[in-house]
């Protein structure tokens, strides 16, 4: 048996994506139980993890979500599960066999998802 690569080592291997990004990911799943899953484990949809992640990324960078995950690679929610399939490919995560990375294609534009959860209103004089 094979030692398990770690998160690092799977990002360097693949080098499409900043190894941060691959943490990001995986962490994201923990984060996604917690918060749309009521702490239960089981399956969770490509689309619920997406939603998971962006709540994640905005309670941790606000306004700056966009350029964090830009700046590492991601840039649609399809790079969401290009990440969770290489984490699959690597043992880090887990796929029933209705999965398919096409769960994650446009599940939301990130730019509008990242930014139109803050509100803005006009300074009063």
């Amino acid at each position: 048996m094979t030692e398990k690569k770690s998160l690092e080592e799977i990002s360097e291997l693949d080098s499409r994506y900043n190894p941060k990004a691959v943490r990001f990911v995986y962490e994201g799943l923990g984060y996604t139980i917690r918060k749309l899953c009521s702490g239960q484990p089981g399956h969770i949809t490509g689309q619920t993890l997406c939603e998971g992640l962006r709540q994640l990324a905005v309670e941790k960078w606000g306004l700056l979500a966009m350029l964090v995950l830009d700046t590492w690679g991601i840039k649609a929610t399809r790079d969401f599960g290009e990440i969770v399939y290489l984490l699959i490919r690597n043992n880090w995560m887990k796929a029933q066999p209705t999965d398919t990375i096409d769960d994650f294609n446009a599940v939301f534009e990130m730019k509008t998802a990242l930014k139109d959860c803050f509100k803005f209103e006009a300074a009063r004089p």
